[in-house]
């Protein structure tokens, strides 16, 4: 066998003979062949170890069984070999859940999987099941209980059925079972037995086993780490000097908010490019792999602009619309495309050929575009090129169906991680809490007559005029937090609301004190926060006399929502959330807020805490709409989105002679409404600034409190500079910052609603006063400072100059 030199030598001298050999060997439908390496792994002591030694093999050989026609069946099995693996188990099971006449059943799907089985002697023949109930043995308790269960010895375990040992003459002696959910409904359950080395499976094997199931699956969901491993792994079978991956978005409907400006007739419908499903053509990301020079180089550009190299061509666009494959072979003469003729960038790369593809899922969307450019050696891509390049994207598009596989169940783990947070931090109102609302009344609630409940709860709940609940001064210090519950229910009483929609008294009891035990006792964003905002949507609605516009419904949830809209806050903004919060990963945008409306929701959901429970159903979705616009108006990054639409309804009904004009203007038109309930928010979420100065100046404290903390977290423990507002070492530019503050945020709001309604002139007048005594501490803070720079310029200046 000659050496690697004279290989080497004979395939250069002979290039004819080395293309066609290597095309024969190295076929298109062979080019998966990049992700099959062997797993091996010596004894492995967790996932963890697992991961840092070959963590994309196991991945890419979990991807590469999707290419079968049986995918879940196959990706499961792979799973279930690395878990038995990990945990040092005999062997693992898959018992799939599913419904006969009727009549729940588990039935085996993959049965006594090790680590070396083949796939095909653990699928379970359907000729071969073996069937039982889920009231038998620990299984069947584990799809019923929906809950891991760890069973050190099956011998003492009463729920333990050697029905499946009868049937196999296997002996089980300890065993661990976890249910697969998706959202509350039991898919099916894993079984692990008999810990080899151990007598019995431990309380690390438990975290091992939920640990690495949620890697896996968070390998599986994550699209864009799958087109890198992908694309990295494949680059030395890509004859290219570089390549480029666009993302596209997924989203097939925009925002209510983002319609707005449509609807209104602001600007006209999107008439640009869009993908053959429907979708607006929008690249969120490219991923560039530069591979020309001496040092590969990975680009990744969020939000990427529209002059970004590889797309300002307009060609992944193109692409994006019609789903060809698109080979350029000669990029100067062509004059469809706006190809860069010059260097892209200060590299000195310039496009001479390329080559565009789609990467389509098996739903056959569009979910990206891969684009490459320039063959090495300088000539077209050819068809070879092609059907490679082509191979690879089918490969992508195959992992996203994984990724619309799991999508589902991952999003439920990030729900139960966040919903074990919200009940470590609450939990509902109990009915001791109930009776000291309701603490005059002897009998049962469920045996008293409502009206009774309505005339006790209405005289338990303070007066609105005692305790200012009617004017935008309102202060809550002299309130106890027990105070403000009632004072929230007496705000329901006023809207003539409760028994309009037959709302339980026990009922509305219950939720408003599961509200005010939903905010987390934090410096500033806690319940007193969120019944101030409550109480300021009230006033809006009475004081401000903007209810004219809205119905009583409207009014209901408008309030409800404005109690909620900061329930369950964690004391740190949506910025903070992205640094690895489940809240991040569940919600892509305005990422507390929407935790704060589906928290919301989840009381809806549970009867004795639903104050629309007597609604029909188009209105309890016009309801759910509602908390959706008031909620998420409150991100202030969407502030500035809404201001220029609010600032044009006032000034169309400035001019308006009559009310009744301004009411039919506003009132006939859904849109209007909702931009102006948006605005209500914010005005709601931002009061503190316009309430007294002695309640304002401490108010400010607190919130400035609350960001020195977040600013304490961002230096510990995420080891990074925090910005002068959460910095607590910036404390004595508090004036200066609050003057910021009003001036470019908070003064809009107020000047506007005071021209729009001039009963809301008193917040625009305390925002004014405030502002004034901000500015006279901030003149006071600058004039130390400039005495202190001025004393110290003379101690540094030679002394013969003074």
């Amino acid at each position: 066998m000659g050496d690697k030199d004279s290989v080497e030598k004979y395939l250069e001298n002979n290039p004819q003979f080395a293309k066609e050999y290597f095309d024969k060997k190295l076929r298109p439908e062979l080019i998966t062949t990049a992700f099959t390496e062997n797993l091996e792994i010596k004894d492995p002591t967790s996932f963890k170890d697992v991961s840092q030694i070959q963590e994309a093999n196991i991945i890419f050989d979990l991807v590469k069984e999707m290419q079968s026609q049986i995918v879940m069946e196959k990706a499961l099995h792979k799973v279930l070999q690395r878990v038995c693996m990990i945990l040092n188990a005999d062997r693992c099971s898959y018992f799939d859940l599913r419904s006969r006449n009727g009549i729940p059943e588990l039935t085996t799907m993959l049965f006594n999987v090790t680590p070396s089985t083949k796939f095909e002697e653990n699928l379970v023949n359907p000729t071969g099941e073996i069937v039982f109930p889920i009231d038998m043995g620990v299984v069947g308790y584990t799809a019923h209980s929906k809950k891991m269960q760890n069973i050190p010895d099956v011998t003492k375990n009463n729920r333990f059925s050697d029905f499946v040992d009868k049937q196999t003459g296997y002996k089980t002696k300890n065993m661990i079972t976890y249910p697969i959910m998706a959202e509350k409904e039991c898919l099916g359950v894993v079984m692990a037995l008999n810990k080899i080395g151990a007598e019995e499976f431990s309380k690390a094997d438990e975290e091992v086993l939920l640990w690495s199931a949620s890697k896996v699956f968070e390998e599986l969901t994550d699209i864009e780490r799958q087109f890198h491993k992908a694309l990295y792994t494949v680059r030395i079978y890509l004859n290219c000097e570089r390549y480029s991956v666009g993302l596209l978005d997924m989203t097939k409907e925009k925002e209510f908010y983002d319609e707005w400006p449509v609807k209104l007739g602001d600007v006209p419908p999107y008439s640009g490019p869009k993908t053959p499903d429907g979708r607006e053509v929008i690249f969120y990301k490219i991923i560039d792999y530069l591979l020309e020079g001496p040092k590969e180089e990975i680009k990744v550009i969020p939000g990427p602009p529209i002059d970004h190299w590889a797309l300002v061509s307009g060609l992944p666009t193109y692409v994006s619309e019609n789903g060809f494959i698109c080979n350029m072979m000669n990029v100067a003469a062509d004059e469809y495309f706006t190809f860069q003729k010059e260097a892209v960038d200060e590299s000195g790369f310039v496009i001479k050929n390329v080559l565009s593809l789609p990467i389509v899922n098996k739903k056959e969307e569009i979910v990206g575009i891969a684009t490459f450019f320039n063959r090495k050696d300088g000539k077209p891509f050819d068809e070879h090129d092609e059907q490679i390049t082509e191979a690879l994207t089918q490969f992508l598009g195959w992992s996203v169906l994984n990724c619309d596989t799991y999508d589902r169940l991952n999003r439920m783990e990030w729900r139960k991680d966040i919903a074990q947070e919200m009940l470590m931090c609450q939990t509902r109102c109990t009915n001791t809490e109930m009776q000291s609302i309701l603490e005059k009344f002897d009998a049962e609630p469920e045996d008293c007559d409502q009206k009774e409940m309505y005339k006790l709860l209405r005289s338990n709940c303070p007066v609105a005029v005692d305790v200012d609940l009617l004017l935008f001064s309102f202060s809550d210090f002299p309130v106890t937090e027990h105070g403000l519950i009632m004072c929230g229910i007496r705000c329901f009483f006023e809207l003539n609301v409760v028994e309009k929609f037959k709302v339980p008294a026990e009922t509305l009891t219950r939720w408003m004190y599961t509200v005010r035990k939903g905010y987390r006792d934090i410096t500033y964003h806690n319940w007193r926060h969120g019944f101030n905002v409550g109480q300021t949507m009230f006033c809006l609605l009475q004081t401000g006399r903007l209810r004219k516009y809205y119905s009583d419904l409207d009014a209901f949830a408008m309030v409800a929502a404005a109690f909620c809209h900061d329930i369950d806050h964690r004391g740190t903004n949506n910025l903070y959330q992205t640094n690895g919060s489940p809240l991040a990963k569940l919600h892509g945008s305005s990422i507390m807020e929407r935790h704060h409306l589906e928290y919301s929701k989840t009381l809806m959901a549970e009867e004795s805490l639903n104050i629309f429970v007597n609604l029909q159903k188009r209105q309890f979705e016009t309801v759910q709409h509602l908390f959706d616009v008031c909620i998420i108006a409150t991100d202030l990054a969407l502030y500035f989105k809404k201001r220029t639409m609010f600032q044009n309804i006032v000034n169309a009904t400035e001019p308006m002679e009559t009310e009744k004009d301004k009411i039919e203007h506003i009132s006939n038109n859904a849109i209007r409404k909702e931009i102006i309930m948006a605005m209500m928010m914010t005005g709601c979420d931002l009061s503190a600034i316009t309430k007294p100065w002695e309640v304002q100046s401490k108010v400010a404290l607190m919130v400035a409190a609350e960001f020195w903390e977040q600013g304490d977290l961002e230096r510990t423990v995420l080891d990074q500079q925090p910005i002068p507002m959460m910095d607590r070492n910036c404390a004595a530019e508090l004036p200066k910052m609050q003057c910021g503050f009003i001036q470019f945020v908070c003064s809009f709001v107020y000047k506007e609603f005071s021209r729009f309604h001039v009963e809301i002139t008193p917040m625009f007048d305390g925002l004014n006063n405030n502002l004034k005594n901000w500015k006279e501490l901030a003149d006071i803070h600058a004039a130390k400072m400039a005495a202190i720079e001025e004393e110290k310029k003379k101690l540094e200046a030679p002394a013969g100059n003074i």
